[in-house]
């Protein structure tokens, strides 16, 4: 049943990413409402997003070994039912207890998501032109951001229970779609779970996962950090306005979406397949542009904080493109979901630490530039750490 044409195969994966980024960006974006409704305090209200992340960082290895065992269609069914029982279940959530327990069901359900896709773009898209599919199916990620923000206007229409059964809907016609992903069993096809997990300690052996799963840990914590405080970031440094500090937010995730397609484009062509060094390249920079938050202040240099916010999007917001085709060509085909996986443990690492340590930095000093110039050291420890120690295969053709 496997949909034959490309472009079905791509929209369906980016789709999945949407579907998979919605339940928890909605949360965020109805965060105020929900807060007052469950009586939640700024704590626990921060302890959904952790449990989500928690989660991920739980079911990534398992996730990936799950995606080499059953095949990418089947995985991206399970993933969205998991979604799906997620956003119920947040939906009919009537205290603390049973919305974080939901949001841990969103984030083991997401993740799913990345290995499967990752796979999806190993196994069905050649190497002249990978890196760019694996960037246009990653734009899903600030589509759904895009898409959930909505949210936080029709609450003000809607009740958030029937929002959340809405996602539910929308997570289930994409599942439906994804049956065209799923392809004909073949005896001897799958591995038994024994298999699986011996296969998944050899993919660990791999230098390159080792770093890549390393790396992951500062560069996740530079685009969490970058996305968590932008705002706050822009009223307080540059004396933005709200509506200004929310517009400026939302270009980060277009320049984003393009950076994610557009460095994969870049390194399937000018660089021949060629992944590593753009990727410390960008990593490189946006520790840069970090460094120059610093210089950000009211006045003229509010506009430099839009630039250095546009910068960073298009660097740090979209080095996962090409981070994840670098992990799973490391490896053979069979074992891309366990060096997703591990990729993907190290990223969420990323996510839970780098918005907390970034927050501590700068209640302990009391200025957000040590916070930026924290960051900045983190990242770009992560990019030398690749530069000196990851080696790209060398492919057969260009």
């Amino acid at each position: 049943m496997l949909a034959r044409h490309w472009g079905a195969r791509i929209a369906i994966l980016t789709m999945a990413h949407v579907m998979g980024t919605v339940p928890i960006v909605s949360v965020m974006a109805m965060a105020p409402v929900i807060q007052q409704d469950l009586a939640l305090s700024v704590t626990q209200v921060g302890l959904l997003v952790s449990g989500y992340y928690a989660a991920q960082t739980i079911g990534a290895l398992p996730g990936g070994g799950l995606v080499d065992r059953i095949g990418v269609g089947r995985a991206l069914l399970v993933s969205h039912g998991l979604l799906i029982v997620g956003a119920l279940m947040f939906g009919r959530a009537g205290s603390f207890v049973g919305a974080v327990a939901a949001t841990v069901v969103m984030g083991f359900g997401y993740s799913i998501v990345n290995p499967s896709t990752a796979k999806g773009i190993l196994t069905w898209f050649s190497e002249r032109r990978r890196a760019t599919a694996m960037g246009f199916k990653q734009t899903g990620v600030p589509l759904g951001g895009v898409l959930a923000a909505s949210n936080g206007a029709l609450v003000t229409v809607f009740s958030w229970q029937s929002i959340f059964l809405g996602v539910a809907g929308l997570v289930l016609v994409n599942g439906v779609l994804c049956l065209m992903l799923v392809e004909a069993r073949q005896r001897g096809a799958y591995q038994g779970i024994t298999a699986t997990l011996r296969a998944m300690l050899q993919v660990w052996r791999v230098t390159n996962v080792r770093v890549l799963f390393l790396a992951n840990i500062p560069w996740n914590m530079g685009q969490t950090t970058f996305f968590s405080y932008l705002t706050i970031f822009m009223r307080e440094a540059a004396g933005a306005s709200q509506p200004v500090a929310g517009m400026v937010l939302g270009l980060a995730q277009v320049s984003s979406a393009l950076g994610r397609v557009g460095w994969g484009v870049v390194s399937d062509t000018l660089f021949r397949g060629g992944r590593k060094w753009v990727t410390v390249g960008l990593c490189g920079t946006s520790a840069v542009l970090m460094l120059a938050m610093t210089a950000v202040q009211p006045g003229a240099g509010l506009w430099l904080g839009v630039a250095l916010a546009l910068g960073l999007g298009i660097t740090i917001a979209s080095y996962p493109t090409l981070a994840q085709t670098l992990a799973v060509e490391s490896v053979e085909p069979a074992q891309s979901g366990a060096a997703m996986g591990y990729s993907l443990v190290g990223t969420s690492i990323g996510g839970v630490v780098g918005p907390p340590v970034f927050g501590a930095v700068v209640d302990y000093t009391g200025d957000l530039a040590d916070g930026w110039i924290t960051t900045a050291i983190l990242v770009a420890l992560g990019a030398v750490m690749v530069a000196l120690t990851v080696r790209e295969r060398r492919r057969e053709s260009r």
